[in-house]
């Protein structure tokens, strides 16, 4: 990651948290796996509306998938 780039949502580092997997997470959203890949390498992010449904299906507030701290 260079240095114009910021790690937007911390999805990754969650998944990692829970023990759960991107294909875990594809799965439940009914998305493919490669969008869940996309979203942790902060290629892309998610619509706020699935941001919300990421979190229900994790069971994590929606601020612990985002990082708030600028760098």
């Amino acid at each position: 990651m260079n240095m114009s780039q910021k790690a937007i949502n911390r999805l990754k580092v969650v998944l990692v948290e829970k023990n759960l997997s991107s294909k875990w997470l594809a799965e439940k959203l009914d998305v493919n796996e490669a969008t869940v890949s996309r979203w942790c390498t902060n290629d892309v992010q998610p619509k706020l509306k699935t941001l919300v449904k990421i979190a229900e299906v994790m069971k994590v507030k929606v601020s612990d998938l985002l990082n708030d701290k600028q760098k």
